[in-house]
């Protein structure tokens, strides 16, 4: 019921990702409820959150269902959301509706694997697990390993994937036309435009970030931009 009731929510829908490191402007729970508060009454239907105290802040702010994840740098593993067992437990403790792996095919921290998180996540919740890929590869892997959704977050991101300035379209059509769950739409959307497209080649849903959320990026664009004029 759980994930036919967030499924249904997000179908065609747009997730934001609300998300503030901290050295940036805007990091701090209450400033992320009072953004993710924002993102509903422009039309989000979930939001996406980095770190525990965040995903609880949101919530109760927005009553909306989070993607929590947490990042955290591991000094043996480039793999950096919810690396561990450690991260899926902090997230557990606030009952997210989804938690975000990282379901690259590279090696993760303290030899844990992808499979046994994404086991004992759904043994020990009601949450479901979004798989965080940057390839096909990826993609398939974390099917086999029982995730229910796929994102595209890392594609770019990772060295065995195409480093694009704009989203990475091909990979979102060649998914959706193979993967056997959903696929979200996530990394480099700007625009309504690249969002829309993303939904016609057959995704799921879509998640926006930096281009709503970050608007230290947004105005460096503006300012670079008059600078060519």
């Amino acid at each position: 019921m759980v994930q036919l009731s967030f499924f249904s929510a997000i179908h065609k829908q747009l997730i934001v990702s609300c998300q503030a490191l901290e050295d940036e402007p805007l990091h701090g729970s209450e400033i992320m409820a009072k953004m993710a508060q924002a993102a509903k009454e422009g039309g989000a239907k979930a939001i996406r959150s980095n770190s525990a105290i965040d995903v609880a802040a949101i919530k109760k702010q927005t009553e909306l269902p989070v993607i929590g994840l947490i990042k955290r740098q591991y000094t043996n593993s480039e793999v950096f959301i919810t690396p561990t067992l450690t991260e899926v437990k902090e997230l557990l403790e606030v009952k997210p509706a989804v938690i975000a792996l990282d379901a690259t095919l590279r090696i993760r921290p303290n030899g844990e694997s992808l499979a046994d998180l994404v086991t004992y996540i759904h043994k020990q919740s009601k949450s479901l697990v979004m798989a965080d890929i940057a390839t096909l590869k990826d993609a398939q892997y974390a099917i086999e390993c029982g995730v229910d959704m796929i994102s595209t977050t890392l594609s770019g991101y990772t060295t065995d994937s195409p480093k694009l300035k704009g989203p990475d379209f091909n990979l979102v059509e060649k998914l959706c036309n193979s993967s056997t769950i959903p696929v979200i739409a996530e990394g480099r959307i700007e625009t309504p435009e690249q969002a829309y497209q993303m939904l016609e080649l057959g995704a799921w849903s879509i998640v926006v970030g930096s281009a709503i959320t970050r608007p230290q990026l947004i105005t460096r664009k503006f300012s670079e931009g008059i600078r060519l004029i």
